[in-house]
């Protein structure tokens, strides 16, 4: 018999927080509105009960993926892609996959921002235009 822990609620929020800052923070980058749409559609990075089953091992491996990927997008915005980044980014992926989280991204798609941010995901700039 073997005893599996069950992820906590703050881990289960911190998954989604994470989520959410791809789309409001990552895609606006990349990516129009539209294109964004198409994604909520195609379900990226939606919870796919069928693979996740919310332990404690699988939220943390979760968590540390999502992290990493924004990392690497972060830093390859800024730098040129290198085998590392390559690496670590396909790692990551493969392992949102394993858990049924769709992310069908390139790291090449991250490395060069679209000229207009402006977008409805965004975050607004104050607390008047939210």
């Amino acid at each position: 018999m073997k005893v599996v822990y069950a992820a906590t609620p703050e881990q289960e929020s911190h998954i989604e927080e994470l989520i959410h800052y791809i789309y409001c923070e990552v895609f606006p980058l990349y990516f129009s509105d539209e294109e964004i749409m198409k994604l909520e559609e195609l379900k990226v990075l939606t919870h796919n009960e069928d693979y996740y089953n919310g332990t404690l091992k699988e939220a943390f491996q979760l968590i540390s993926s999502l992290q990493a990927l924004i990392a690497v997008i972060e830093t390859v915005k800024h730098e040129t892609v290198l085998n590392n980044h390559r690496e670590i980014f396909e790692k990551n992926v493969r392992t949102l996959d394993e858990f049924g989280y769709s992310f069908p991204f390139a790291i090449d798609q991250f490395t060069f921002t679209k000229e207009e941010t402006l977008s409805k995901y965004s975050k607004a700039a104050n607390h008047y235009l939210a």
